[in-house]
């Protein structure tokens, strides 16, 4: 058994140049740290055939289908033998000593489940930015809308060094995140039915509800292309979004505070879906009524899940309203957010 695995899931990574662009990077600064796995989410461009030629001495897990980021991934792990998993987008540009620092804090505590780095945009022009996937750490709000320190909705940050210490946050990005591998299994994995966006804020969420810690190392940095294979206006990512939303607070949140979010998030939702009717996007709109049509659908077999989960108030949740801090307040950065309505 190796003690870290990087685990890069790809689906058509030739197709949309990751493979070629990005693979040889991460082998260049990971082999001495850890072994490096290519998941094939079933490609249907030659993503097999140039890792047999060019990149022969990878391990290659071929999944039978393209079932979504979650399911491909807790297909593939379950096929890796290792103490801590690194789920590595296929679009990530990794720097020199990555891995070590996030190791050396995972070794430190073992109440610490997940870990991620700083997340910097890898897009030339923008490389000291804050990528939108992770940024310095990600948390959510009383109603569940996820942030990020160095990124808040559509505002990025520079990076001038105000994250880079190393703290507990609430969810670590599914883009490069490190999770101890008995933990992940033990609570089994990422959710399935998430397919894809939002599935890693479940898992740190069950974590936390468990009694472990999600923390952000800032001694470790990678680069992120962002938007993959789905752009960020598309629809489908609108709905998985939503829905996805709502799936997660409604399988964690505690017993007392579950109905009330509920109802807050019928009408902040519509908001939302009116905001994008009224700059004329009507599937976006559409996107939102899907969301909530097939959450309701799926009731039963969520709330199965929900019985299966831990309720607890946990810590780092901001207890305000992000949309209404960044819209009205004009709260652009983390640092601009008043401390003492962050739990602990």
């Amino acid at each position: 058994m190796v003690k870290t695995a990087v685990v890069i899931l790809n689906w058509n990574g030739i197709r949309y140049k990751h493979l070629s662009n990005f693979l040889p990077n991460v082998l260049e600064h990971s082999s001495t740290d850890a072994e490096v796995i290519v998941a094939d989410n079933n490609s249907d461009d030659n993503s097999l055939e140039w890792l047999h030629e060019n990149h022969p001495e990878v391990r290659v897990i071929k999944n039978p289908d393209n079932s979504g980021f979650a399911s491909g991934y807790n297909k593939a792990l379950r096929q890796v033998e290792a103490e801590y998993y690194v789920l590595l987008n296929s679009d990530i540009e990794v720097t020199g000593n990555w891995i070590q620092p996030v190791i050396e804090m995972l070794d430190s505590d073992p109440s610490i489940a997940a870990c991620q780095p700083k997340i910097m945009n890898q897009n030339e022009g923008f490389r000291d930015e804050f990528e939108y996937a992770g940024a310095a750490g990600g948390y959510i709000d009383k109603y569940g809308y996820p942030f990020c320190r160095g990124r808040m909705f559509q505002y990025l940050e520079k990076d001038k060094g105000q994250y880079d210490d190393s703290r507990e946050i609430f969810w670590a990005t599914g883009a490069c995140m490190f999770v101890r591998a008995k933990l992940y299994h033990e609570l089994g994995g990422l959710d399935d039915d998430f397919f894809a966006h939002m599935e890693e804020i479940d898992l740190c969420w069950r974590f936390k509800n468990k009694g472990y810690k999600v923390m952000y190392c800032g001694r470790s940095t990678v680069y992120h292309v962002g938007g993959g294979t789905l752009p960020k206006k598309y629809p489908k990512k609108t709905y998985l979004n939503f829905r996805n939303n709502l799936t997660l607070l409604f399988k964690n949140l505690p017993e007392d505070r579950l109905l009330k979010v509920y109802i807050a998030r019928i009408f902040l939702d519509g908001v939302a879906a009116f905001k994008f009717l009224l700059e004329g996007s009507f599937m976006s709109f559409i996107a939102v009524t899907r969301a909530h049509i097939s959450f309701l659908r799926t009731y039963s077999k969520t709330m199965k899940k929900r019985r299966m989960c831990q309720h607890k108030q946990v810590s780092d949740i901001y207890w305000g309203n992000i949309a209404l801090d960044y819209f009205l307040r004009r709260k652009k950065r983390f640092t601009d957010l008043p401390v003492e309505k962050f739990s602990k």
